[in-house]
């Protein structure tokens, strides 16, 4: 069969070549030019990021400093329980900062978890009653989850630490006020079996 184009006497694929030959130079004149790379890059770094930390008004030599700027939280935090094998990170309203006061607990327990690659633990993030039940799980969930990457700064392995949240589930304290729910914004770390 003869692929003549009938009109300019040319042939269909010499018009077929043509027209992606202008289409490839259409393409090639709308990118944008290439960037050469600049002098001062900064390498890239694969370290986990580190957990988060109060804001430097929350930060005090005083074990009772809360976030400020907030009425919930005029509160006082609980002390870290020194509970055998267990311990509790308290947290502010409507927070999953890690207060410095607890820097201490995270380390210490960092530092076993790392030299101990056979011990599990398990954080249980929980909030109060305040907020909706899918709010509470999340934030329960943040909770927990800011406590493990500040373990993992210490060189525990992935399989030493779970993150649970519990939300609003299981309170530490039955009121409704503000000493009971500062009781109940936790992070629970416990013993756990290996999986």
């Amino acid at each position: 069969m003869n692929a003549h184009c009938p009109r300019a006497g040319t042939t269909f694929r010499g018009r077929l070549v043509l027209g992606l030959a202008a289409g490839l130079a259409l393409v090639a004149c709308s990118s944008p030019p290439p960037q050469a790379p600049t002098a001062a890059a900064q390498p890239v770094s694969t370290a986990p990021p580190p957990p988060p930390v109060a804001p430097p008004q929350a930060m005090s030599a005083n074990p009772a400093a809360v976030a400020p700027n907030d009425a919930n939280r005029g509160a006082a935090l609980p002390s870290a329980s020194a509970a055998p094998g267990e311990a509790s990170i308290f947290f502010a309203f409507d927070e999953y900062v890690i207060a410095s006061e607890y820097l201490p607990t995270i380390e210490k327990l960092g530092r076993y978890l790392s030299a101990a690659p056979a011990a599990v633990l398990r954080v249980e993030g929980h909030a109060d009653e305040r907020g909706s039940h899918e709010y509470n799980l999340a934030l329960g969930q943040k909770r927990a989850e800011a406590v493990v990457r500040a373990l993992r700064t210490y060189g525990v392995r992935d399989n030493q630490v779970e993150a649970v949240s519990f939300g609003e589930e299981r309170p530490r304290a039955e009121g409704h006020e503000e000493a009971s729910w500062s009781q109940n914004r936790r992070a629970d770390l416990r013993p756990a079996a290996k999986p």
